[in-house]
């Protein structure tokens, strides 16, 4: 959902839109091990609820 919605925020203010794609990866990319069950402090639970963006020419 955060990566559809980056998405959609940035084809809407980019000359282009149809060069932007998205891929949401949910927990199977996970920054820290913070995957469900496992107790976790909120700090690196905010670093896995991220948005990345690779800049291509």
């Amino acid at each position: 959902m955060r990566a559809k919605t980056a998405k959609e925020y940035i084809q809407k203010n980019v000359v282009n839109p149809e060069r932007i794609t998205a891929k949401g990866y949910g927990e199977s990319e996970l920054l820290k091990p913070c995957g469900d069950g496992v107790p976790c402090k909120e700090a690196n639970h905010l670093q896995n609820r991220r948005t990345e963006f690779i800049i291509l020419k």
